[in-house]
Order: structure tokens, then C-alpha cells, then sequence
């Protein structure tokens, strides 16, 4: 799904201008005139941005397609919002930039569509199962990070930690997502960021969107399953960054990348995964950002 994307690109941008660096300066901790000017800029700062990502039909399946995504991440005081497809969050705490530890903490909300459009379905046997309702899944989220740790003064580690739960009583369930990301400058014009994640979630999720009923049996010919909650999955990310114009605090920028993730436990034995699809997933997605 497109939160995929989403849960890499929201650290990837709400971070990237802090980052700037000199990349001509062969002593990363000394800061040039550039970098100081790119760390004020970065308190104050709006990006907007349109891409394409390229995930699968249903979570588990093993068809893919293109959609497009919008990108929206503003820093106002130090507090940041970012939007990236149908996930959106907050920091409601203000940070200053530079090296330093950095507390996160804030609102998240997911727009789940998952198996929601029977024609953006193509096998014939999961579209038979029926559609689900979008849910929307509305927690917090809690994280912390330390900016200036290996390669400079301005790469990131942070660990977070988010919950959410449907409120539209689709599902009704919730779901926990931790998420360790790293983020480095190349120079002024290039910053990478790599993700390791999961999610957690509860037994009425499991059997929502991986479950198969005797009536669902009945119409689709997949065997019935009822699956336990659990660890849904493990995914791992990358993404690159490098300004057309300027520089990655202000200018366009292209951003690409993508993740892989393996569903584990029982929504990988579901016959949705299993029989009509994969345990392994990909997704990628391109675009551009403008940075004001």
C-alpha cells in the first residue's frame, strides 16, 4: 500500500533540510557559510510534491500497480507536518537544527483503501471475496533521534514507535509500527535514507483483510482461513534525494526509492498470499518536490 512509501518519504522529508552540507568542506564537523544558511532556512520551510508509486493490488498480492501519490511537509516554529499519500502526521514538539537529540511525538492518521476497489483487483478470485470499506486509522505516535552521529554533523538515527486504530468501524482493530530509520547528506545536493520497520496489529485486522469465510469460500474456491494478529511483516526501505535546483533546503528535488516487505506468520499462510498471491512485496515510487 501506499503507506509503504509513506512511512519512509515522511522521516525522508521532514528531516532532509537540516541536513544540507558543504560537499566541497573535507572535514564534515566545521560548518561552511552554506550549511549555516541551509540550517535557518530549514527552521521555516513548506515542500509540496506530486509522484507515482508502484505497489500491490491488495496487501499480499503478487500484481502491482501505478498510482499516483501527493507530498506535503512544512516546518513552522520547529514543529513539522508531512503528508505522503493517504498517510498524514504531526510533531507537535519543536526542535532546533544541528546536531543534537531530537523528541518526536504527534498525531498520525492512515486512509486505509486496502481491497476497497474490486476493479483495481486483477485475480478473479480474491475480487469474488467482496470489497472492504476504507478505513480510517487515527493514534500517536512517540520517537527519538539523534542528529550529527556518524558521518557529519547533520545524518539522523531515529527510532519511532506509532499506534493507530480504526475509527470507522471497518476493522476495528489496531495496529503498532516501529520504525528505525537512518538518513545521510552526499553533499548539498544529495541525502540518502534507509528504514528497517514492522507492524503489529490485532486479531480483527488479521481476519478483515486476510480471512476467507465460508461464504467467501464458497465464491472464490479459496480454502477457508481464519487468521490470529500478530506480526504482520518486516520492510526495508531506501530513498535518494538530489536538488535540480539549489540545493535540498530550497529548489526542486527528485525523489526515488522503494521497499520490500515480507509478510510473515499467518497472513502469509492466508490463501490470499499463499494461493492468489506473495509473501514478498515491492513498491517504488518517483517524484518531484519544491522546497520554498
Amino acid at each position: 500500500m501506499i503507506r509503504l512509501c509513506g512511512a519512509l518519504l515522511v522521516s525522508f522529508l521532514a528531516i532532509a533540510p537540516a541536513w544540507a552540507q558543504d560537499e566541497a568542506e573535507p572535514q564534515p564537523a566545521p560548518q561552511s557559510a552554506e550549511v549555516a544558511e541551509a540550517a535557518s532556512e530549514g527552521a521555516a520551510r513548506l515542500t509540496l510534491g506530486v509522484g507515482a508509486a508502484y505497489f500491490p493490488d491488495y496487501e499480499g498480492s503478487s500484481h502491482n500497480r501505478w498510482t499516483p501519490i501527493p507530498v506535503a511537509n512544512g516546518t513552522v516554529a520547529g514543529m513539522s507536518f508531512t503528508l505522503v499519500g493517504n498517510r498524514a502526521q504531526l510533531d507537535v514538539i519543536p526542535n532546533g537544527t544541528g546536531p543534537g537529540w531530537d523528541i518526536q511525538f504527534g498525531p498520525v492518521a492512515v486512509y486505509n483503501m486496502n481491497r476497497s476497489n474490486r476493479d483495481s483487483i486483477r485475480d478473479p478470485r480474491v475480487r469474488a471475496l467482496g470489497e472492504v470499506d476504507s478505513a480510517l486509522e487515527v493514534g500517536g505516535y512517540f520517537g527519538i533521534g539523534r542528529t550529527g552521529l556518524i558521518t557529519s554533523d547533520f545524518d539522523k538515527l531515529s527510532v519511532t514507535i506509532s499506534y493507530r486504530k480504526d475509527v470507522t468501524k471497518v476493522h476495528r482493530a489496531g495496529i503498532w509500527n516501529p520504525v528505525v530509520t537512518y538518513s545521510t547528506p552526499l553533499s548539498t545536493k544529495a541525502m540518502v535514507s534507509l528504514s528497517a520497520s514492522a507492524e503489529i496489529v490485532e486479531d480483527r485486522y488479521a481476519r478483515t483483510y486476510f480471512g476467507v469465510t465460508p461464504a467467501q469460500s464458497i465464491a472464490s474456491g479459496l480454502p477457508i482461513f481464519r487468521p490470529q494478529g500478530g506480526q504482520k511483516d518486516i520492510t526495508f526501505g531506501g530513498y535518494f534525494a538530489y536538488a535540480l535546483t539549489g540545493n535540498l533546503t530550497k529548489g526542486l528535488s527528485l525523489v526515488a526509492g522503494g521497499t520490500y516487505r515480507k509478510l510473515v506468520n499467518d497472513f502469509a499462510d492466508s490463501p490470499l498470499v499463499s494461493i492468489a498471491g506473495d509473501r514478498n512485496q515491492w513498491t517504488g515510487a518517483a517524484g518531484l518536490a519544491l522546497t520554498f
